[in-house]
């Protein structure tokens, strides 16, 4: 692949998927968006690919949408650049049947904040912030943002962060839950690295499905989840993954994982 705004590698089976619009403060175009789409839908398809990192070259993770292409006067250009970049960007996240990584190295604002929080696992350098953004410019939460304040937050505080744009620090974003680790930047990279080995050597078939039941969870009543669990854990057991968890638990040894991975999605 021949990409510019984004940065895309491969190994020891992790994909590292890194905006490179550093100048910008990692802000999105068109170029970005398309490109990082492109990305993640490699990273999907890439057997030899068992976990996604998503960051940002230099500063800033991603400093949202770049308000120099948006034009000025009546259009149509949010609801276009929602449905036609934004938006399945976000779905590819959220339904790429393997684990992802946001590695939020630097500020995280408006949409940018939206991919932040459609990864699986957030690790935060102690330097960041999260800035809501959006009603800086009066504009309301999109990318899902709406969506993942709600569910991390709960409304009271989702209204709070998303009418005051009081920027979060990384220990309040790990207070609230918004992310799963704190460190300092000193020690960001190799602590990523190593959260990416432990997924990259985990049974990536059964990410995929637990990734999908999460999601559900949220819309699915009690009783449809009970039978999407004994669809998800048979397809799970059917894995030669669930074979060498077994063998491994019985031989009181580690288990040797081999991802027991197929293209697409885990659905």
């Amino acid at each position: 692949m021949e990409l510019s705004t984004v940065l895309y590698t491969v190994e020891r089976g992790v994909a590292t998927i890194a905006l490179n619009r550093p100048d910008a403060h990692n802000a999105v175009n068109a170029q970005m968006g398309q490109e990082l789409l492109v990305a993640l839908r490699a990273a999907e398809h890439d057997a030899n690919v068992r976990c996604v990192v998503l960051t940002g070259v230099g500063r800033a993770f991603c400093s949202g949408q770049d308000l120099k292409e948006v034009p000025s006067g009546e259009t149509t250009f949010f609801r276009e650049v929602l449905r036609q970049r934004y938006n399945p960007i976000i779905r590819s996240l959220r339904n790429i049947p393997k684990p992802v990584i946001g590695a939020i190295n630097g500020v995280a604002a408006g949409a940018g904040l939206s991919l932040a929080l459609a990864t699986d696992f957030r690790i935060m350098s102690s330097s960041a912030r999260l800035v809501e953004a959006f009603i800086g410019i009066a504009l309301v939460p999109d990318s899902g943002s709406s969506f993942f304040y709600v569910r991390s937050l709960g409304y009271a505080r989702a209204f709070e962060f998303a009418t005051l744009n009081k920027p979060i620090s990384a220990e309040q974003a790990l207070q609230w839950g918004l992310v799963n680790v704190v460190i300092s930047p000193e020690a960001f990279p190799q602590t990523v690295g190593r959260f990416a080995q432990v997924y990259a050597q985990g049974p990536t078939q059964t990410y995929g499905y637990l990734k999908e039941l999460l999601n559900r969870a949220f819309s699915l009543p009690l009783d449809d989840m009970l039978e999407l669990e004994a669809e998800y854990q048979q397809r799970a057991g059917e894995t030669p993954d669930y074979t060498e968890g077994v063998r491994a638990f019985l031989e009181k040894r580690p288990p040797r994982f081999t991802g027991s991975l197929q293209t697409g999605t885990a659905r």
